[in-house]
């Protein structure tokens, strides 16, 4: 399948995993809309990459901000997919820290808000566009890819307010598969584990060696570029619905 003349939203397509399948998608002949919050990156890559991908700065969790992404992917065409990849903060914090006091509730709430509600918001407005489109010659209107983690599988020791996030992303699965399947829209998430992103690299590279110990194989972390290879594949096999992908080298989680 070519992505030739389709239209794809990409959320956190700023940097990382976002960027790399901005990448991905354009060079195999997509326009893209880069939904984000960060506004230099964004646009460096939207003018790198040329008139067919554009940036729109985009709050996941504010409804008029995400239409308005959605409002510019209709000036490029017709919207057919979506990649909801977006990042940002991390909370490494056990429910009782070793002091006796209690995680904080602020923490736990905003990582939700980002990771999942922020999910969830894009996939709702998103999927409701799609759902008016006229549908393609195979029977679907469109689909859409989530971001997931093998945290949401087993988290380690402090990440109790991320493998929430993550674990809800993983059971919104499904049950979105089966929703949208009423508008003829499929929906898959990804589940990485430990990526070579920009953000992670500036731990050094002794840290990354040491992430990598725990790897069955390839012994080493993953790519962006691999991320992005499986969010076109899940986008252009029309069979593949309502599932959960783990790219992650045979990666299990340990305690900590």
């Amino acid at each position: 399948m070519s992505f030739e003349g389709e239209v794809v939203l990409v959320t956190g397509g700023a940097g990382g995993l976002g960027a790399a399948t901005v990448r991905k998608l354009h060079a195999e002949g997509a326009s893209v809309v880069i939904a984000d919050v960060n506004d230099e990156p964004a646009q460096q890559l939207a003018d790198e990459l040329g008139n067919k991908v554009v940036y729109v700065r985009t709050d996941v969790l504010d409804d008029d901000s995400v239409n308005a992404a959605l409002a510019k992917a209709d000036e490029l065409g017709t919207l057919r997919y979506a990649v909801i990849a977006h990042g940002g903060i991390g909370v490494l914090e056990k429910i009782v820290n070793r002091d006796g006091s209690p995680h904080s509730s602020k923490g736990f709430t905003d990582t939700i808000a980002l990771y999942l509600t922020g999910t969830y918001n894009v996939l709702r407005l998103t999927a409701a566009k799609l759902a008016t489109q006229e549908k393609k010659a195979n029977g679907e209107r469109g689909a859409i890819v989530m971001t997931s983690s093998i945290a949401g599988f087993e988290g380690q020791m402090g990440q109790s307010a991320y493998s929430a996030a993550k674990g809800g992303v993983i059971s919104l699965t499904l049950t979105g598969a089966r929703d949208l399947s009423s508008v003829a829209v499929r929906l898959n998430s990804i589940a990485p584990g430990t990526m070579r992103t920009p953000l992670l690299e500036l731990l050094g590279e002794e840290a990354l060696d040491k992430f990598a110990t725990n790897i069955p194989f390839p012994k080493r972390l993953g790519t962006p570029d691999e991320y992005a290879s499986l969010a076109a594949y899940l986008l252009e096999n029309t069979y593949i619905n309502g599932e959960v992908v783990r790219i992650d080298g045979a990666q299990r989680f340990q305690t900590r």
